[in-house]
């Protein structure tokens, strides 16, 4: 729960440093794919293992651990005369894998943070921040319990659940007010959207 400023040298509002800022931004808000490439790269050296150990075992006459080389060259070569319903699902579940890696591929990870405006400081507040500043607003507003308020926000969307205290009646719109205007002040980008929840059942006490 914390919030990352910073401040590069000669940052006066010039095109250089808007760069600087952008990546720096971008460097921060976003998560690197280091862990798609890893788990790609031990497949791929797993599968040329398992194929290297096929030909050794066919070269010295032993038996193949699970299929021979031949025998798999082979599978490919006869795909034409498998039945349609299997081609067909072998090619949905490619398509799948294959797209699943484009996204994987040209979409980064995300991470749970935002960005605040400023043309001298590139400025990272975790979405932990974010939510707990709307908690104590919203609690303020609804006249609950802080404890009683929990506050999640993700990439486009603050959710707010309110438990309210027994026999004492919640002004959603107020509460909606009050959660809209802080976001407006703060400016986030990418924006978020509010979400106020309300349960039914009050808590004694709360």
């Amino acid at each position: 729960m914390s919030d990352t400023v910073m401040k590069p040298a000669a940052a006066g509002g010039s095109a250089g440093s808007g760069r600087l800022y952008r990546r720096l931004l971008r460097r921060e808000t976003h998560s690197p794919k280091s862990g798609l490439a890893i788990v790609l790269a031990v497949i791929a050296i797993l599968m040329l293992v398992y194929v290297g150990t096929e030909c050794v075992l066919r070269l010295l006459g032993q038996p193949a651990l699970l299929v021979a080389p031949a025998r798999l060259a082979q599978a490919v070569i006869d795909a034409p005369t498998y039945p349609a319903g299997a081609l067909i699902a072998g090619g949905i579940v490619a398509a799948v894998i294959g797209v699943a890696l484009v996204i994987g591929a040209f979409g980064g990870g995300r991470r749970a943070r935002h960005t605040l405006p400023g043309s001298r400081a590139a400025t990272v507040v975790d979405n932990e921040v974010i939510a707990s500043a709307l908690a104590r607003h919203a609690a303020k507003a609804a006249h609950a319990s802080a404890d009683n308020t929990m506050v999640s926000v993700s990439h486009r969307t603050a959710v707010v659940r309110l438990t309210p205290t027994s026999g004492r009646p919640v002004d959603r719109d107020a509460v909606v007010r009050a959660v809209d205007e802080q976001l407006a002040s703060y400016e986030v980008k990418p924006g978020i959207r509010s979400r106020v929840i309300i349960r039914e059942h009050g808590k004694v006490g709360a």
